[in-house]
């Protein structure tokens, strides 16, 4: 085979394998938004980003093995691509990396909840104790007002006298 044609299968099997990664790659983003729902705003702001991403990583594989000249074949390499993955892949991997992620999660969070339950008891019982010493200032602060005001009346009855 000439150096041209292997060429051209090469950069045939590249495109091909930027349209699985691709796919791959949103992917890991719809595992996101299994994990973590958000509006339609977020959604269409982390699509736009994702596909100026896609569109970038494409131009430079255009760029460096093609001198950036867009060709048909590389672009149903690209569609053949992500055929491929989905064909093969479709959404099980979304739910089970979904799915495992959550379990993942929920056992850290719980693991998190047992190690800090001592802080969380200290916490409250901390809480309890300043809510304590406030209302205890209160009624301190409240005879103090009442014996310095009763001073102060007798103080000016002395004084007016004289």
């Amino acid at each position: 085979m000439s150096q041209y044609i292997v060429q051209e299968v090469t950069f045939f099997v590249h495109s091909i394998f930027m349209g699985l990664v691709i796919t791959f790659a949103y992917d890991w983003i719809l595992i996101f938004r299994k994990l973590h729902k958000h509006g339609r705003i977020l959604t269409s702001v982390e699509d736009l980003f994702y596909w100026i991403i896609c569109g970038l990583g494409v131009f430079y594989m255009l760029y460096k093995e093609n001198n950036g000249v867009l060709r048909w074949f590389a672009v149903m390499g690209a569609a053949l691509g992500m055929l491929f993955y989905k064909g093969i892949i479709k959404n099980r991997f979304v739910n089970i990396m979904s799915t495992y992620i959550h379990k993942i999660m929920w056992f850290i969070f719980r693991v998190i909840q047992v190690v800090l339950k001592p802080v969380k008891w200290l916490f409250f019982a901390v809480r309890r104790f300043v809510r304590f010493v406030r209302k205890r200032l209160k009624k301190v602060k409240e005879f103090i007002k009442k014996r310095l005001t009763g001073f102060i009346k007798t103080l000016r009855i002395v004084l007016c006298k004289q």
